[in-house]
């Protein structure tokens, strides 16, 4: 008989309460197989990985975290997010909406699958879907339906780097779907008007983003630097932008430093880890 997977303990001060739309709990679902487990993501709402393959990571958290930023003002109803992968941030934004209906698209079942679960796991399924497909085929959904759509695309083109061996994980590094110049043709085709389009990059990219998103007719309002530690250069950026002619001008905020010199959190990631339900 296969060992099952695991279930990962919270790691909580004491007397911290999760925020946030509480989980329905297993309910019938099985929790995580053999290679798998069951970790937090905000407030008490977790998720399901692979153990040897694409895990959710910083640039979830901050793409998602940012995009909450951007329209806390007024809330998405309806979420869409790009090569969805495990879910990581479409659940992540469907807590912090908790009224907005959420869609995924991604193209590998398996991460599919472990998306799906988690979202029953968490009592999403009834407001959030997940699509097995392209996000470059424009025949998956209908246009301009989204409030918000969210990407976190791949950085690296083929050829460029060693494929990853583990699973799930070549289609995470790698453009073998697309590139950033995609996924901004994809937020433009099913983008509503007035909505938003939050997605990350490597920081090196700026001017690959500014060019994909001026091809796409999109309009790019707001960046984030984001650097691991006091003292680094920045590894990635995430970017707001809406369609042109309703984008605003370019405000580049201070960049986002997640630790200290001494490898602690600094007080503004764990006000962000904060505002996503996660513990200081």
């Amino acid at each position: 008989m296969k060992p099952a997977g695991i279930v990962r303990a919270a790691r909580r001060p004491e007397g911290w309460r999760a925020p946030g739309p509480p989980p329905a709990g297993p309910g019938g679902v099985p929790g995580p197989g053999p290679g798998e487990d069951l970790c937090y993501l905000a407030g008490d709402w977790r998720i399901l990985q692979r153990l040897d393959g694409h895990r959710w990571s910083l640039d979830d958290l901050v793409t998602a975290w940012f995009a909450a930023r951007l329209l806390e003002g007024a809330p998405a109803r309806t979420v869409l997010d790009l090569g969805c992968g495990i879910g990581a941030v479409l659940m992540l934004l469907a807590w912090r909406f908790p009224a907005a209906r959420a869609l995924g698209i991604e193209a590998q079942e398996l991460s599919v699958a472990l998306a799906r679960r988690s979202l029953v796991w968490n009592g999403a399924a009834g407001r959030c879907r997940v699509v097995l497909g392209d996000l470059r085929d424009p025949s998956l959904l209908p246009p301009a339906s989204f409030d918000l759509v969210a990407g976190t695309p791949p950085y690296l083109r083929p050829g460029s780097a060693t494929p990853p061996s583990r699973v799930q994980c070549g289609p995470c590094h790698l453009e073998l779907r697309g590139g950033i110049e995609d996924y901004c043709v994809a937020a433009a085709r099913w983008m509503a008007p007035g909505g938003r389009f939050v997605v990350c990059q490597a920081a090196a990219h700026v001017e690959r983003v500014l060019a994909a998103a001026a091809a796409a007719g999109l309009g790019v309002e707001a960046r984030l630097d984001v650097i691991p530690r006091a003292g680094k250069t920045a590894l990635f950026a995430v970017y707001g932008m809406r369609r042109r002619g309703e984008a605003g001008a370019l405000l580049v905020h201070a960049p986002l430093v997640v630790r200290d010199p001494e490898g602690r959190h600094t007080a503004a990631f764990r006000t962000l880890r904060g505002e996503m339900g996660m513990p200081s």
